[in-house]
């Protein structure tokens, strides 16, 4: 027997992205819940989805609170004992919610579980997240072809990527939803951290598949995505402690170097305004452990510096 599946879908705009995401999640090949949030749309995105998808739930907020707080919202609203975050520019694979709660049903100790992610033109666009030692996430497999994701050879598995992330219920009731102290970018990292540290495992799931456009909200690689990126990079040093600790030095040096490199390519300082701003409101989040056993300490500084310059929102 299927469990109960929650799906949630927070939309800021671009409605017709969101209906197509819609549509596919009508599709599955198992039942769920779909609880769209709209997050303080700019546009009437929320009365043309209540009109042409009306089977799906929506909860409207009243103002733009970020990717976080409208997961949170959608999350709390629901009941189900698998909880699946689906970012409006996705079109699901008709057994993607089936593989997702057949991977989780089969391993009981896993809190979350993570698809196998395909751009639109047929490369992988993610499948799951890694962590270096300094709590630096990146996206496992991007730009790959789906063979070389799949031949086990990527850094080791932390979490799942925040466009499809599935949960175990009784895991978020245990560390917490996302922080809503990030508006977006780095709180599907810092959920994964927080799951890791709590003891519970994550599973690849490679036949739950989807298409990711991406970039539908901030654009990629804008001023606004970096300086996004930037704040939930700062926020993350300073609530895991990672400049006083073991590896302080290293991500300091760090991030000067992508902060400067950041300044030459785009010619402005959104990501180091981001992380300074990231820091600041760091200070009044929950301090975390810092160690967490899911990290992959096997990736170096000069790895490290690659795989931020493959992941330009950085």
């Amino acid at each position: 027997m299927t469990p109960a599946i929650d799906v949630v879908v927070p939309v800021y705009g671009n409605w017709r992205l969101s209906s197509a995401c819609l549509d596919s999640l009508a599709a599955q090949t198992v039942p769920s819940r779909v609880i769209v949030v709209d997050d303080g749309s700019p546009d009437d995105s929320a009365a043309r989805l209540a009109a042409a998808q009306p089977w799906a739930e929506l909860l409207v907020l009243p103002e733009n609170r970020g990717f976080a707080a409208a997961c949170n919202a959608g999350i709390r609203h629901g009941t189900g004992d698998i909880v699946v975050l689906v970012n409006n520019d996705v079109e699901a694979d008709p057994g993607l919610l089936e593989s997702l709660a057949a991977a989780l049903e089969a391993a009981p100790r896993a809190g979350s579980a993570v698809p196998l992610l395909t751009k639109p033109d047929g490369r992988v666009d993610a499948y799951g997240l890694t962590a270096d030692p300094t709590m630096a996430g990146f996206v496992r497999s991007a730009g790959a072809t789906v063979e070389e994701a799949l031949s086990g050879g990527g850094h080791r598995l932390l979490g799942p990527y925040g466009a499809v992330a599935a949960f175990r219920r009784s895991a978020l009731e245990e560390v917490g939803v996302l922080d809503e102290g990030i508006f977006m970018y780095g709180e599907e990292l810092d959920l994964a951290l927080r799951l890791s540290t709590a003891g519970w495992a994550t599973v690849a799931v490679p036949d739950a598949r989807g298409v990711h456009l991406g970039g539908a909200t901030s654009g990629r690689g804008s001023a606004t995505q970096r300086r996004r990126a930037g704040f939930g990079r700062g926020y993350l040093l300073r609530a895991y402690g990672v400049l006083s600790g073991r590896y302080g030095l290293r991500a300091l040096v760090t991030e000067l170097i992508v902060c400067a490199g950041d300044l030459v390519l785009s010619r402005d300082l959104a990501s180091t305004t981001g992380r300074i701003a990231g820091w600041r409101a760091g200070g009044r989040a929950d301090r975390r452990a810092r160690r967490v056993p899911g990290v992959d300490r096997s990736i170096g500084f000069v790895a490290s510096l690659r795989l931020r310059v493959s992941d330009r929102k950085a």
